[in-house]
């Protein structure tokens, strides 16, 4: 198999304000108040607190973060994820629509930003200060959102250089881009046995308390699963279809039918251990 056929590497980069700002003046007469040093503490201002326009943008971004690293799979460089083909075109329709979700966010605090430095002199009183404030301008450039993709590394190079060095060069390459595939593999491997060991922990104690997203999460990784298996392994697609066709319950039927929730439960450590045994742990 050749993983530049199956996968493209992707690096998903956002910047935003966070509207706090270090204080040195209130922490140095802090450390004084009390007797210590600066050193022992800061205190970090927010320059507009109790605002909702900034905290949406701040909780897109938590939201597309995540909804990137659930798509995606661990390359071995940081920022850099691997991106299986069967789940691009499906992944990049929904980065779109969640950039232009986060990007009209971002125009919504933006068009309130001198009403809210309004907002904050009252609340800061004698702690604003209009110098720790950018201007609109300044203010615009802070917030950005991008996806770069890269195709996966071929060893397949046309330089000119010695032909020991290509080789080596070459089968380092080669090497890497192996690793990284195992990784990536034994990170899908480990997503699916994470839910089904919490389903097992779960409904093995009769008392325990669990919500639906026991039941969804599963749900949802086995959904994800066709399109994150860019090697089309068979065993782990085996996996999936045990999972999906003896775990997927109503979360109030497990939770109003002790006998479901006890046959369940031991489907649950059934798979996870016959996925131990594909999985080498």
């Amino acid at each position: 198999m050749q993983l530049n056929d199956r996968a493209l590497l992707v690096q998903l980069s956002i910047s935003q304000w966070t509207a706090r700002k270090y204080d040195k003046k209130i922490t140095n007469d802090l450390a004084t108040l009390h007797h210590t040093s600066s050193d022992v503490g800061r205190y970090n201002k927010s320059l507009l607190p109790m605002n909702d326009y900034l905290d949406r943008v701040h909780k897109k971004t938590g939201h597309v973060r995540t909804k990137f690293y659930e798509n995606t799979l661990c390359w071995g460089l940081e920022g850099t994820q691997m991106l299986p083909s069967a789940n691009y075109l499906s992944f990049m329709t929904e980065f779109r629509r969640e950039k232009s979700e986060w990007q009209s966010l971002v125009r919504d605090f933006l068009d309130n930003y001198d009403a809210l430095k309004l907002d904050a002199q009252r609340f800061l009183k004698g702690l604003y200060n209009e110098s720790d404030y950018p201007s609109q301008e300044q203010i615009r450039d802070k917030f950005s959102i991008d996806m770069a993709v890269f195709p996966v590394p071929s060893n397949d190079f046309r330089v000119s250089i010695a032909s020991d060095e290509l080789s080596a060069i070459q089968q380092d390459v080669e090497r890497r881009v192996q690793e990284a595939a195992q990784n990536a593999m034994k990170d899908v491997w480990n997503r699916l046995y994470d839910r089904v060991v919490h389903i097992a922990d779960k409904l093995a104690d009769p008392k325990a308390i669990f919500r639906d997203s026991l039941v969804d999460n599963a749900k949802e990784i086995c959904a994800l699963l066709p399109r994150l298996n860019f090697s089309d392994n068979p065993d782990l697609e085996a996996m999936r279809q045990q999972v999906e066709a003896s775990l997927i319950k109503h979360p109030d039927a497990l939770r109003n039918d002790p006998d479901l929730r006890r046959d369940t439960a031991v489907e649950a450590k059934r798979i996870a251990d016959a996925m131990r045994g594909f999985m080498g742990v």
